[in-house]
Formats: structure tokens, sequence, C-alpha cells
């Protein structure tokens, strides 16, 4: 028989109802106006967006520059939608937003404002660039304007018809620098051991973990390619800002007097130095432009007609039909398996190679590569492909973005041409091998190890140990294979001998120029002349669609995506994120991760290139 529960369990229990009830009200309503808030954003996405004549386009570019988003559509639609900012621009819907305007009788200006920019490759640069010339050479006008400009911000804004910052901005160039943490004597303390194989004199991958500081090799290599990049980067703002030649570097190495005779104000100094043409605050700005002949926006009276970069790349015609090169997307570090977001998944990547192979519309291959290579076996893998498309009778153009460098470059040896910007991190041509074992930890910690084994190779891959010497050698000759095998892959690639090609070997980096220079590059140009050249390759002429090969999301997530993708792409005309790791913490991240995850495969090479700048 139940007891029945006495007055105060009742008034409990019916406390406890109540509260549940409104815990589960509560929780429905909020769902319930997450739901409708997507639903509206993705109705209000229906249609093109509409461009009165007179209008300026806005290129308001937001977070980082990338060739593919690094998270997915999903993360991005509820990240916006929880009002966070957007952190990350597609390069092709820059390229295709100015190139449209361009062409577009209703567009007849453009503005840039970067100041939610935060950062890309010097060859992404150049690519938004040579798209913002080609505006300018159709007839129409670019104005920059900025509350400051960063080093990479003032790249494209010296690149518009005139250049405005406001009075109290800063304009902040400073030249390149390449550093990177050293962890020995952290390593040391703990214990750990870690065993580096490498092949290749400048592959300087195992230096923060077995060293204080860079050796003089390495140092000579990156002064090298630093230097490169740098006479390009103010090659490019001299030429387009009408200065002297060696102007920039002259205004930095006598920057505390030219500052001075400025009385310290910043926006002052680059007026004086002609790297802006004048100071406005943001409504002395949009007053200017409208006294100039821009029609005032009927939604706002204090600024002009303008449509945003990122309404107006859906507002551009998509092609459909007919012949049409297709490009492929090969961003982030090399791996087996499937692709994840930021990486490059070897079998995915195969079967993206294999769909354009199959595809009877698709007449042309182009692989665009932005990556510092990974694992030498998923690099291969992703090569032979390559080697079937062109062995099946169609042209394979590999297109070099930021960096190309070890795996990215080994997986461009299964294109017919290799198409890379001046500004382009390439090379480092090596592999290495790495191997962190743990028993100093160990016996600090007083742990000690035992046990069988049916093998000496069972128990050689137990970190806690020491490295067993014939793993160890097994290591050195598995790198030394890789090694000649990317030599003589390269050799015969490039029409050349394992021994001219190892003299530009040993793992060093270069530019995208001095690989030109040294037989490592076809031809210096973007993506579009990699893509012209493709579709001459084919015999298409001028006529040809581009059509981006893209992994197809499988069963629920395929219509997930495609909601959530179209939620993200109308709400990214508002907002955008900054990233909560900075440069410096992603770096160590990425580091530490490269040398704890070796267990996984202990016999794996991997050709890496660590050539990320600041």
């Amino acid at each position: 028989m139940a007891v029945r529960p006495g007055l105060i369990g009742r008034f409990f229990g019916g406390l406890w109802r109540a509260l549940n009830f409104t815990r589960q009200l509560i929780f429905n309503l909020l769902l319930f106006a997450i739901v409708a808030a997507l639903l509206v954003a993705w109705l209000s996405s229906d249609g093109p967006v509409v461009v009165a004549a007179d209008t300026a386009l806005i290129i308001n570019l937001q977070g980082d520059i990338v060739e593919e988003y690094t998270i997915g559509p999903r993360e991005a639609a509820v990240a916006e939608a929880l009002g966070e900012q957007r952190f990350e621009t597609r390069v092709r819907d820059v390229l295709a937003a100015i190139d449209s305007a361009a062409r577009d009788p209703h567009i007849v200006r453009a503005v840039l404002v970067l100041d939610e920019m935060r950062g890309a490759g010097l060859a992404t640069l150049r690519e938004v660039a040579a798209a913002l010339e080609r505006f300018k050479a159709s007839g129409k006008p670019i104005y920059a304007w900025g509350e400051g400009y960063s080093q990479a911000q003032y790249y494209l804004a010296a690149h518009a018809s005139e250049v405005y910052l406001h009075p109290t901005g800063m304009l902040t160039v400073r030249g390149l620098e390449g550093t990177r943490g050293y962890y020995k004597t952290l390593l040391d303390k703990l214990g750990v051991k870690v065993n580096v194989f490498q092949a290749g004199r400048y592959k300087s991958f195992s230096e923060p973990f077995t060293r204080t500081g860079a050796t003089p090799e390495s140092k000579e290599a990156d002064a090298l390619l630093l230097n490169g990049l740098w006479s390009t980067w103010t090659g490019d703002v001299e030429r387009v800002r009408r200065l002297a030649p060696g102007t920039i570097d002259a205004v930095i190495a006598d920057l505390p007097q030219r500052l001075a005779a400025a009385g310290g104000d910043v926006a002052r100094f680059a007026q004086d130095q002609r790297l802006v043409d004048g100071l406005r605050t943001r409504n002395q700005f949009r007053e200017q432009l409208v006294q100039g002949g821009a029609p005032r926006s009927t939604e706002d009276n204090e600024t002009f007609r303008q449509v945003s970069l990122y309404s107006y790349v859906r507002s551009t015609a998509r092609q459909i039909g007919g012949a049409a090169v297709g490009v492929i997307v090969a961003q982030g570090e090399i791996t087996g398996g499937d692709a994840q977001q930021g990486r490059i998944g070897a079998r995915t990547m195969a079967e993206l190679i294999q769909r354009a192979r199959q595809d009877d519309s698709i007449k042309a291959v182009v692989l665009r590569i932005d990556s510092p290579g990974g694992q030498v076996q998923a690099s291969e893998l992703i090569r032979e492909q390559l080697d079937l498309t062109r062995k099946a009778g169609k042209p394979v153009i590999a297109s070099m973005g930021d960096v190309a460098a070890s795996g990215g470059y080994w997986i461009a040896m299964g294109a017919d041409e290799v198409v890379a910007d001046a500004a382009t991190i390439t090379g480092s041509i090596g592999v290495f091998g790495l191997v962190p074992t743990f028993e100093g930890t160990m016996e600090k910690i007083g742990v000690n190890v035992d046990g069988v084994a049916t093998t000496w190779l069972a128990g050689a891959t137990d970190l806690r140990q020491p490295l067993d010497k014939r793993l160890a050698q097994s290591l050195e000759l598995v790198v030394n294979s890789n090694y000649r095998e990317f030599i003589g892959l390269v050799a015969q690639r490039r029409k050349s001998t394992p021994e001219q090609i190892n003299e530009v070997a040993q793992g060093r980096v270069w530019t995208g120029a001095q690989a030109q220079e040294r037989g490592l590059v076809d031809t210096l140009g973007g993506i579009d002349v990699a893509i012209k050249s493709a579709a001459k390759r084919a015999g298409m002429g001028d006529s040809y669609r581009i059509d981006y090969v893209e992994p197809e999301p499988r069963g629920i997530n395929r219509y997930l995506s495609l909601f959530f993708g179209r939620i993200a792409a109308t709400m990214r005309t508002e907002f955008g994120l900054e990233g909560l790791l900075g440069r410096e913490g992603a770096a160590v991240k990425r580091d530490l991760q490269l040398v704890f995850g070796a267990r996984e495969n202990p016999l794996a090479a991997i050709s890496y290139c660590f050539c990320e700048l600041q």
C-alpha cells in the first residue's frame, strides 16, 4: 500500500513540478524563437539583391581571407545568429563580386572599408589587389577609408584611387618577421626526449624541439625568403602609390625623426609621407563622396547609395550549362582519410578529383593549393589521382596560393603546369619523422614500465621507454627513402635530374618568384591565370564556366548544411568573428599537436613546412 506524502512533501513536489514545467516552457520558447529566427533568415534570403543605378560597392572585408571556410556552415550560422562577428571570407567570393561589379553598369564606384579584416597571406592579398586593379581599369574609382590600417589592410587600401585615414588613426607598416618558439628547455625540464629523423639540410622543423634557437642555415634561408616577400610588398605599394623605389624602407629607417617632424601625430605623419591622400572622419568621408556625385541613400540620409560585398555576391549570376573548368581547393594540412574543416583528407580529395575526371562537362582541372604539407603517403595518393586525370586526357593545372610547400608541392607534381604567385611560399622539398619519448618524464614522477611483447617492434612503440635503436634505424631508412622518392618525382616532372633538384631542395623554402628562377614553377600568376591556361590547354577558347568541385554532405547532413549554409550566407551581410586564440597561441598548439601526435604511426614520414610569417 502506497504511503500518501505529507503536506510538506506535497508542497515541495508541487513546487518541483511547477519549476520543471517552467524550465521546459522556457526551453521550448527559446527553441521556437531560434527556429523562427532561422526561418526568417532563410526566407529573407530568397531572390537576388536588386542594385539601383549609381550604386557604390562596399568592399567591407571581414576576418581572415581564406580559400575555403575552416568551419562548417552550421557552426557559422549559429555563431552569426548569436551576433558574433564573421571571421572568414572566401577569396573566391571577393574576386567574383569585384569582377562582376566592374561589368555592372549600376555599380559606378567602390569603397574599401577594411577595419574588420584580420589578415591574409601576401599571395591572397595580391589576388584581391589584382581584382581591384581590374575594377579601376573599367573606369570606376575606388575609395578607401579606415579608422586605422594594419599592414595587410594597408596593402589593399593602397590600391584604391584615393586613400583616407581617420584624423586620430594609426597606420602600421613594419616589415615581415618569421619567429618561432623553441621548446627544448621546457621539454628537458619535463623529461621529454624528441627523436628526429630528417632529410634536407634546411628542413628546420626539428629545431624548436632540439635547440634553443635557430641554426645559421635556417636564418640564411629565412632571410632570403622574407627579403623576397618584403621586396614584393614594398614594390607593389610604391608602384600604386607612385612613390620612389625604396621609400617605404627609408620611412621605417627614419621613423623617429619623421614622426617628430609631424609632432608625434601618426595620421599626419602618414599623410606627410604620402601613404594616404587625406584625413577624414567617417561622416566627412561620406559627405565628400556625396558632394562628388554619389546619390544619398534613401534609407540613411547621412550616407550614400551602396550595397555590401556580401549582399552583392549573392546577386551575381550563377553560370549554368556548357563546358567547364573544374576547380578543386586543397587547403590546410594533408592527412589520410576523410577531410575535416581546414584540413585536406586524402580520401576526400581523391574522390573530388575522380568526380571531376568522370564529369564529361568538366574539360580541365585546376587544383588550388594552400597547404604547408603533411603526410607523405596522403600527398602521394592525391598526386596519383591527378596523374590519372592527366592520362585521361584532361589538362591539370596546379595553382599555388599563399603556401604550397613540402607535401603541398608534392601534390602539385601531378599537374601539367605549376602556376604560383610571386609571393607564394613554396618548395621545402624535404621529409622528416619525429618520435617523442617520455622515459625521463616517467623517472621524474616515479613510474616504472615493464612487461613482455611477442616481437621487439610491438614494444618499440611504447613512448614511455627509450626509442629502440632498431626502430630508429628503420625510421632513418624510411625518411631517406621518401626523400629520394620526392627528389626523383620532382626531377621527372620538372624535366631535370635528381642531382639538380637536390641542389634547390634540401627542405629549403622559396618565394614563387625564386622558385620559378630555379625551375620549380612554370608560370607566375593568380588563379585567373591558372584557369585561363587550363581552358586553353583543353581547347575551350573564351567560352567556359568555372565549376568548384566540393564535397557533398551525405544523408541528413546534406539538408542541414544547405539550410544552415543559406542562413549563414544571409547573416554574413551583418556580422563577422574574431578568433579567441591568438596567432602565437595557435602556433604553440600546432607545434605540440605534431610532437605528441606521433604515436599514431611512428613509421609515418611527414613532408611539412612551418612557414608562417607576421
